[in-house]
């Protein structure tokens, strides 16, 4: 009852409830963006528009799960819009120096944010090759290996925000662990 309460408030634009949102959310959502998109600017752009949508659609929640987990769908929607959009320009400006009309292109380190809590890594080189394969696996595959490798959320906490059954997680990370292991042997194979 109490959080239908909140839901309520939130409809009603009340200030106290957005403040509410986002003090119990905001953590818990750039958490989840700096694990798709590991740069801390762009992770930090993203989880002010997951909040900005939420505020703006709330009348649109059904209450078919808990309100977490339909911001946890918002946010991982976010983030593969942003990475989409992201590998739409890389291939602009691919193309532009193919047709040498080469748009300068910023070659410092895209992944800035390496002490996530959920990612420990020996160093910055390996953690930017995993996520370099991560975001190289099937949209699908990627959402359920992040949010249980990155997030550390729970197969069915998982099944509730893609709205997928259990087996279809137990499936798609298993697949998603085999492309990430046939990637990173590749990757390595290449190196050396």
């Amino acid at each position: 009852m109490e959080e239908q309460n909140f839901i309520n408030d939130l409809i009603d634009k009340k200030q106290s409830a957005y403040s509410k949102l986002i003090s119990d959310f905001q953590q818990k959502v750039f958490a989840t963006c700096i694990s798709f998109v590991p740069n801390k600017e762009d992770a930090e752009d993203i989880a002010q528009e997951v909040f900005v949508e939420v505020f703006n659609s709330i009348s649109k929640f059904k209450g078919n799960s808990k309100l977490s987990t339909w911001i946890y769908r918002i946010t991982t929607n976010k983030c593969l819009e942003f990475i989409r959009k992201r590998n739409t320009k890389k291939r602009f400006a691919f193309l532009q120096s193919i047709r040498g009309n080469e748009i300068p292109m910023d070659k410092t380190s895209y992944f800035t944010e390496m002490n996530h809590p959920g990612i420990i890594m020996e160093n910055k080189e390996k953690s930017e090759t995993l996520f370099k394969a991560i975001n190289q696996l099937p949209d699908a595959q990627r959402i359920v290996f992040t949010l249980c490798k990155v997030d550390g959320k729970s197969y069915q906490e998982i099944s509730d925000i893609t709205e997928k059954s259990v087996s279809s997680i137990e499936s798609l990370m298993f697949r998603a662990k085999k492309n990430l292991q046939n990637l990173l042997e590749n990757f390595y194979k290449n190196e050396s």
